[in-house]
C-alpha cells in the first residue's frame, strides 16, 4: 500500500470561522447528489480495498477510487492515511465537477467521526459558500457540529432553522431515526440535547 500511495499529501486544516449563523430562514433544498456516498467499486472488506488500490495504481487520478478509499481508511481507524487520500482527491478537483460536494460532505462526516469536529466544520462550510444553497441537510448539520465544538448558541440557531422549515419534523427528537437513518446512535443523542436547548429557549428569526 506505501508503494501505492507514494507521494500523495497531506490536507491542510480548514479554518473555523468566528462565527457561523443561518443566512436563511428556510432550508428546502434537497441535495441528493451531495448527500451521497462516494462509490467507484462495489464490494467490501479487504477485497474492496485491494480492488481500489489496483485502480489507483493503474490510473493515479482515479478520483472517486481514492474518494472511497479514503473513507474506508477513515472508517478503519487510519485517519492519516484517510486525510492524505481526500487531500489527493481534493488537490484534482474543481468545485464545478459532480464529485466537489459529495467528496466534501463525505469527508467532513469522516473528519467529525474521528474526532476532529473543526475541520468537518470547515468542509461543510466551503460547501455552505460554494453557492447560494440552503440545503436541508444543513440546518441539522451544522447544529451537531457546532454543538460538538461548544458553540451552543449557534448551534441553537442552526435547530431553530430545521424547526421553521419543517415544524413537523424538527419540534421534537421522536422521528429522528426515520430522518437521520445514516446517523450514528451517538449522534442522533446529541440532536436531541440541541432540540431540548431549543425548546427551552426558541431563537427569533
Amino acid at each position: 500500500m506505501a508503494a501505492c500511495l507514494a507521494g500523495i499529501g497531506a490536507v491542510s486544516a480548514q479554518a473555523v470561522p468566528a462565527r457561523l449563523v443561518p443566512v436563511s430562514e428556510f432550508y428546502f433544498t434537497e441535495e441528493a447528489r451531495t448527500t451521497r456516498p462516494v462509490v467507484a467499486l462495489q464490494g467490501e472488506g479487504d477485497a474492496l480495498a485491494d480492488a481500489l488500490l489496483k485502480a489507483i495504481a493503474r490510473n493515479p487520478r482515479a478520483k472517486a477510487e481514492t474518494a472511497q478509499l479514503a473513507h474506508i481508511a477513515m472508517a478503519g481507524g487510519r485517519p492519516e492515511l484517510g486525510n492524505e487520500l481526500y487531500g489527493r482527491v481534493l488537490r484534482q478537483v474543481s468545485p464545478t465537477e459532480a464529485l466537489y460536494r459529495p467528496l466534501l460532505w463525505n469527508y467532513g462526516w469522516d473528519l467529525l467521526r474521528n474526532g476532529n469536529a473543526a475541520d468537518a466544520l470547515g468542509q461543510w462550510e466551503t460547501l455552505l459558500k460554494a453557492r447560494n444553497v440552503t440545503a436541508d441537510w444543513m440546518p441539522p448539520t451544522f447544529a451537531l457540529v457546532l454543538w460538538t465544538l461548544d458553540r451552543r448558541d449557534e448551534a441553537v440557531q442552526w435547530y431553530a432553522a430545521a424547526v421553521r422549515t419543517h415544524p413537523d419534523r424538527w419540534s421534537g427528537n421522536d422521528q429522528y431515526g426515520m430522518l437521520l437513518p445514516d446517523w450514528q446512535d451517538g449522534e442522533r443523542a446529541v440532536l436531541a440535547e440541541i432540540q431540548q436547548a431549543w425548546q427551552a429557549d426558541p431563537p427569533q428569526w
